[in-house]
Formats: structure tokens, C-alpha cells, sequence
């Protein structure tokens, strides 16, 4: 064809465009819709040489993936055919004015009861990354989780270079048995239930596991490409450390925001966060295995065994023995320290932190473990666990609707500023007086304020790391250390200035940690333990932020199809 001609039907092409443009200006501004289908059903898996039922989405485990761009609009239609009750999280996505799609049950909805369903329809709006949904309801989240991939908009590339392949890789953890009976039982005793027998990399825990071998993950790669790992801690009570045998990883994103890159050669990642993370394969082309095992740097017992995956240069022959990378040492708080430390947000014209300078609203909860009376369980009380010694006791209707509909009697919002005494919060263990109040108490935020919020861990029984996730916000980490907070002293070593952004963040083992954020969000917002096991003793909070004055500043009514109690 001559060039001539090419131009003609370009230009022909093009005003044909325009003529369609105008004929529907309405289609460039629509968001595209994403529609998902969602199966709760029940289904046999066999792992380690145990079969047994498990709840999943659509028959898989883990399941689907959501993939989605920003800008788009999701449509999710869950029906439940299992025997439990069941809602879904949307992790870290902020669902702006619309609690309604958040999905923890009783908090935002009654669950979805068995042969009905609720469709979860919300927008993507100013996030792209590495998101991940799951179960918010008993402990079902063991089976019930997938990733969320959401792309940036057309024409936006990475700030960091387009690698040739991305993989997601879900950490998790298995039992042997029912995993709701264990739970079941560990209430009965008011002691924790049985450990996990085995961590898992996309549902497999890998051939140093009996019956493994064909219960293996494994990726291709080829000599000097590059690849995206979305990595996604999906464990109920265990922050794991990860590391690929030979090869370095150069983090790139946490919680769906971009960071100042920088290379590492393992990572640490909680219950709830996800990394990304770019490997390029230039090693000697052979077989390395890509590890996870927990870090715990308390004597406090853990499945302390080392699940595998297998990253595997193209050409090579399954019979070669994969190399295992050196983890850190499962206590190894020096490198769990340090690592976070090399966490900082991009801060560039186009990605921003938005970090609030000054401070309306000054938070400080205690973290904290106890005992209350229980004359059925084994030693006559059952153990507990509490934010400025409350803990937090599960409603029989959603939150969410009984603010909206102001519903008395549903929950008070007096929870305190500051705990209802100070003590040295990290000197030597306290092991008297851990009985802890319960209620069904909020914070009430005035909408558009700015709230510095310290977590500090307390040496209540003993001391441990918590990793706390804040649904319909993202924060800023801007400071964290060892021992008492320091009000006249730590401040002044606060980050402003590119703090790291994210939805879940680790308290360190007897330390603190000092969140900040804008309460831009209307509505009513879980915040509790991403540890299952904390969370189910009563370590979780909500926040009912008011609706402001403007037509976008408050909630959304519900939907029609939003689930009965």
C-alpha cells in the first residue's frame, strides 16, 4: 500500500472516530464495568496426606484473582452455598462514602446467609496495585482469599520498568483439620487453638512437605528478563519473612502504593500487607527455591516450618535439585527493624504524599492480652485481648446500619482517647489484674479532621508484634520505636516527609507505632489485629467518621440487595 494511500484511511479511519465520538459523547466518560461471579461452595482438597471439605470461591484455592484497572467500576455477585455465613473484604480498597461494599460482617453488613446473595458493587478510584480480598467472617479467610490486581489507567506506565512477566504469589497457612472446629474448640478450652500445620505459597506448601511434591508452585523464567512478584500475606496469625534462593528483590510497592525503590534480599511482610517486588533472572540458569517462614522474636509458640516454591530458568530439567535461599533467623528483630526502615513513599509530583502536617484529633490506644473469667473453660477463664482495655464485643446487626438508620442500643461512642490508666506499658511482665472490660464502643471522628493515632504494645501477659489494618483509609507510618512512646521526645523524630503509605502496619514486640491520617471517609470503619486469633479475643475497634456538610461528604444509602440479619 502507498503511504498515500495509508494516510487516506487513517484520516478516514479517524473521522469516522470523531463522527462515532459525537454520536455518543457519553461513551468516553463511562467507567468500565468489571462482573464478577462468586460460588461459595464447598470443596474436597487433599494436602500433606489429609483430604478434607473446605470452603472456596468457585471451587478453587486460592481463589480467582480480580483484575481490574483504576478508574473502573466492580460488580462482585457472591452466592453462598456453604454452610457457614459469609462476607467478603476488599482489602485495602477504600470504598469512598460506601461501607456498604467493605464487607466485614456485623461491622458494614449481616453476612450473607446460606443460598442467598449480595452483589459487592464499588469503584476503583485513585489506587493501582496489589490489593487482595477474603473472607471476613469465623476464620474462613483460611480458604476463602485471592488477589486483587489493579492496573493503572491506560497509558500510565509503572515508575519503575516494565518487566516482562508478573506473578502473584499468596502466602498462606493449612490445617490438617476443620479449621472451625479447631477455633471452636481452642473457645471451649479459652485457650489459642491449634498452630497451622504447614505455610503455603499459592495454596501448596512445597516438596519439604510429605505428599507435596505435585503440591508444589512453580514459575518459569528466562535468563536477563525481568518480573513482577505481587506478594500477599494471606496468614491468619503468622508475619513471614520471604526471601528467593541467589536472587535479589528490588521492592517497587506496598499496599497498592508505590515506594522509593531499593534491593533486599528477603523481606518481611504481615498478616494483610502485600509486596511487590522486581527479580530479574540473571543467575546461573538452574532451579531456586523461593521460601517463607514466620518471624516471631517472642517465646511464644509457632508453625515455625518453611513453605517452597520453585522459580525455574527455562531448559531446565525438573530432576535438579533447587537451591534454598538463607532466611533471616525466625527472632531476627535487627533485620525486621531495618527492613521497615528502607520502606519510604515515592513522593513525586504524580504519586504524592498527602501527609497531614497538623494534628486535630490525638489518639493513644494500649494494646494489650488478658484473662476473664469463663467457668466452663479448662482453668475457669479464657484468654483476651483489648485496645485501652476494652474488648470489643461483636454486635448483632451491622454498625454501618444502625449509624446510618440510627438504630439505639447498637453500640456507644465513648471508646477513650488514652487508656483508663498509664504504666509502663514495656517493663516486666504483668501477670495480675488482665481481666479486660467488654463493649460495643466507637470513636466518633468529625469528618475531614486529622488524627495521629499511637499504637503502643504493653507487656500484658507478654509482649508481641500486632499487625493493625484500618478498612476505608490508607495511613501514613510516621514513626515507630522500642519501649514507652515518648510524647516530648519521639515526635520530633517523626517522618513528614515521605513516610510510608499503607493499610496494614506491624507494632513491633514491646515498641510503638504512630499513624496519621485524614478522616475523609464517611462512614464506619473497622480497625482491629490482622492476627485471626487476636481479632476473634476481642483486639478491634471501629471508627464512625460523620458525614460532612458538602453533596459528596456523606454515605451512600445502602443498596437493595444489601444482606438481612
Amino acid at each position: 500500500m502507498a503511504p498515500k494511500d495509508h494516510l487516506h484511511l487513517n484520516l478516514k479511519t479517524l473521522f469516522l472516530l470523531i463522527g462515532f465520538i459525537g454520536f455518543v459523547p457519553f461513551v468516553a466518560n463511562a467507567a468500565t464495568v468489571k462482573r464478577y461471579q462468586f460460588d461459595i461452595q464447598v470443596k474436597n482438597v487433599s494436602r500433606l496426606c489429609h483430604a478434607k471439605p473446605i470452603v472456596t470461591v468457585n471451587g478453587m484455592f486460592p481463589g480467582p484473582t480480580i483484575y481490574v484497572r483504576e478508574g473502573d467500576r466492580v460488580l462482585i455477585n457472591v452466592t453462598n452455598y456453604a454452610q457457614y455465613n459469609m462476607s467478603i473484604h476488599w482489602h485495602g480498597l477504600k470504598q469512598f462514602r460506601n461501607g456498604w461494599a467493605d464487607g466485614p460482617a456485623y461491622i458494614t453488613q449481616c453476612p450473607i446467609q446460606r443460598g442467598n446473595s449480595y452483589t459487592y458493587d464499588f469503584n476503583v478510584t485513585g489506587q493501582r496495585g496489589t490489593l487482595w480480598w477474603h473472607a471476613h467472617i469465623l476464620w474462613l479467610r483460611a480458604t476463602v482469599y485471592g488477589a486483587i490486581v489493579i492496573m493503572p489507567m491506560e497509558g500510565t506506565p509503572y515508575p519503575f520498568p516494565q518487566p516482562h512477566m508478573e506473578v502473584n504469589l499468596l502466602l498462606g497457612e493449612w490445617w490438617n483439620t476443620d479449621v472451625e472446629q479447631v477455633v471452636n474448640q481452642g473457645e471451649k478450652l479459652g485457650l489459642p487453638p491449634a498452630m497451622s500445620d504447614a505455610h503455603t505459597i499459592n495454596g501448596k506448601p512445597g516438596p519439604l512437605f510429605p505428599c507435596s511434591e505435585k503440591h508444589t508452585f512453580a514459575m518459569e523464567v528466562e535468563w536477563g528478563k525481568t518480573y513482577l512478584l505481587r506478594i500477599i500475606n494471606s496468614a491468619l496469625n503468622d508475619e513471614l519473612f520471604f526471601a528467593i534462593a541467589g536472587h535479589k528483590m528490588t521492592v517497587v510497592e506496598i499496599d497498592a502504593v508505590y515506594c522509593k525503590p531499593f534491593t533486599t534480599q528477603a523481606l518481611l511482610i504481615a498478616p494483610g500487607q502485600t509486596t511487590n517486588v522486581l527479580v530479574r533472572a540473571d543467575q546461573s540458569p538452574g532451579r531456586y527455591f523461593m521460601a517463607t517462614r514466620p518471624f516471631m522474636d517472642v517465646p511464644i509458640p509457632v508453625d515455625n516450618k518453611t513453605a517452597t516454591a520453585i522459580l525455574q530458568y527455562k531448559g531446565i530439567p525438573n530432576t535438579v535439585m533447587p537451591i534454598m535461599p538463607q532466611l533471616p533467623a525466625s527472632n531476627d528483630t535487627d533485620f525486621a527493624s531495618s527492613y521497615n526502615d528502607k520502606l519510604r513513599s515515592l513522593n513525586t509530583p504524580q504519586f504524592p504524599a498527602n501527609i497531614p502536617q497538623t494534628v486535630d484529633r490525638h489518639l493513644f490506644y494500649t494494646i494489650g492480652l488478658g484473662r476473664n473469667a469463663c467457668p466452663t473453660c479448662l482453668n475457669g477463664t479464657k484468654l483476651a485481648a483489648s485496645l485501652n482495655n476494652i474488648s470489643f464485643v461483636m454486635p448483632k446487626i451491622g454498625l454501618l446500619q444502625a449509624h446510618f438508620f440510627k438504630i439505639k442500643g447498637v453500640f456507644k461512642t465513648d471508646f477513650p482517647d488514652r487508656p483508663p490508666k498509664s504504666f509502663n506499658y514495656t517493663g516486666a511482665p504483668l501477670t495480675t489484674n488482665l481481666g479486660t472490660s467488654l463493649g460495643t464502643r466507637l470513636s466518633r471522628i468529625a469528618f475531614n479532621s486529622t488524627l495521629e493515632l499511637i499504637l503502643q504494645d504493653t507487656n500484658l501477659l507478654t509482649v508481641e508484634s500486632h499487625p493493625f489494618h484500618l478498612h476505608g483509609y490508607n495511613f501514613f507510618v510516621v514513626g515507630t520505636g522500642i519501649g514507652n512512646f515518648d510524647p516530648t521526645k519521639d515526635p520530633s523524630k517523626f517522618n513528614l516527609v515521605d513516610p510510608p503509605e499503607r493499610n496494614t502496619v506491624g507494632v513491633p514486640t514491646g515498641g510503638w507505632t504512630a499513624i496519621r491520617f485524614r478522616a475523609d471517609n464517611p462512614g464506619v470503619w473497622f480497625m482491629h489485629c490482622h492476627l485471626e486469633l487476636h481479632t476473634s479475643w476481642g483486639l478491634k475497634t471501629a471508627f464512625v467518621v460523620e458525614d460532612g456538610k458538602g453533596p459528596n461528604e456523606s454515605v451512600l444509602p445502602p443498596p437493595k440487595d444489601l444482606p438481612a440479619c
